[in-house]
């Protein structure tokens, strides 16, 4: 059988150490010859007492440093306009993001930004950005959203929108991967966060148009190592093995997804995360059942594949298998602790018809969905998930 022609991007250079963080100047100057930083962070970070020791280490290497830290989650133009006018302020030839995705993600277009006079909105779409960024290092804070090794931004753009900056530019040139630094994030944070990893695995194993054995490889070794350590770090959030597992899992999965686009179940989550500000990895984990019931009419022989790679129990064909994959994954996510039902987060009933119309919006994704999603289908899933 012959190979379809594919590519496969990620960043060159990844590091994996345990407390890493505290001799990241030492990591970069090694690398790097650029001195005058930007920091990208938010503020719950500094006040949880993780970025003092970073930019401790970074000083210590020789490095001038300007901490911008006015990230929010959702993070609309403003911030990164904000963020932009730091880093020209300060004349960084470096950025360095260490966060979660939201924090990864204005750092990303700062490093493009700096020294480009590219507006924000010609860049949204994929391959749009022009010209070349600064060096960018990213470090993340969540399990989840594996932002720190894709080429994907996404900027909330009005009230209920949000668009993405996709281009080859915003891969990294180094990214550190630190457990010690998820630590500190709550059980309910751990739970959403390491099912959007999760999501992210699944979908590029399914993805219609770009998966290929690469992406193939990385989704099952992620898919692995998330779902058999998502509930000890809910557990047990000191967990060092759970949360090295759950770091290099949503890594892994990033690697795949950036390669093997995303579908459904992130097109129908952006409305939800859109209308009511709920947090991205929750509104993945609430749409995921539905979209696993939904898609295995057709892809039912790749999740009968996952369901070895996670251990479901029981037997039998393809098709038995992958209703046994659909509920070890809706077992597993109902032990994590995760509001499950739209109902639980606010969502109202006669809210469903105007969130299936914003979903059809999500053509970039719903493309790559296994089987195709009509506002009619779209209307259902958000019924089942209410």
């Amino acid at each position: 059988m012959t190979l379809t022609p594919f590519s496969f991007v990620t960043p060159p250079r990844i590091h994996v150490e345990w407390d890493g963080a505290r001799r990241l100047g030492e990591l970069l100057g090694e690398r790097f010859s650029a001195r005058r930083a930007l920091l990208v962070t938010d503020q719950g970070l500094i006040a949880a007492g993780l970025i003092a020791p970073v930019q401790a280490s970074l000083a210590e290497a020789g490095f001038v440093v300007a901490l911008f830290s006015d990230v929010v989650a959702d993070p609309p133009e403003a911030v990164v306009e904000a963020c932009v006018a730091v880093a020209r302020d300060h004349g960084a030839d470096i950025v360095i993001g260490l966060g979660g995705g939201s924090s990864l993600d204005i750092a990303k277009l700062a490093a493009v930004q700096v020294q480009s006079t590219q507006p924000l909105a010609e860049m949204y779409g994929i391959d749009k950005v022009a010209g070349a960024r600064v060096p960018m290092a990213l470090i993340p804070t969540t399990a989840g959203t594996g932002s720190e090794v894709t080429n994907i931004s996404i900027i909330t753009t009005g009230e209920t929108t949000k668009m993405g900056v996709v281009s080859a530019q915003l891969y990294a040139d180094f990214v550190l991967l630190d457990a010690a630094l998820t630590l500190g994030l709550p059980a309910v944070h751990t739970a959403a966060t390491g099912i959007d990893a999760m999501v992210h695995a699944i979908e590029a194993y399914t993805s219609k148009f770009r998966k290929n054995p690469l992406s193939d490889a990385l989704a099952r070794e992620a898919l692995r190592l998330l779902s058999a350590s998502l509930i000890a770090a809910c557990t047990d959030g000191t967990d060092r093995t759970a949360r090295e597992n759950m770091l290099l899992g949503a890594m892994l999965a990033g690697q795949a997804f950036s390669n093997a686009p995303v579908a459904a179940v992130h097109a129908l989550a952006y409305p939800l995360g859109g209308h009511y500000h709920l947090p991205h990895g929750l509104t993945n984990a609430l749409m995921l059942g539905p979209v696993l019931r939904f898609n295995a009419k057709v892809a039912a022989p790749l999740y009968a594949e996952l369901a070895d790679v996670v251990g479901a129990p029981g037997t039998g064909d393809a098709e038995a298998r992958s209703a046994q994959f659909v509920a070890f994954m809706q077992q597993l996510m109902d032990d994590s602790g995760a509001p499950r039902r739209l109902r639980d987060v606010g969502v109202t009933d006669n809210s469903l018809a105007m969130l299936a119309r914003d979903a059809m919006k999500q053509t970039r994704l719903l493309v790559n969905n296994p089987v195709e999603v009509t506002e009619e289908d779209a209307l259902e899933l958000y019924r089942e998930a209410y």
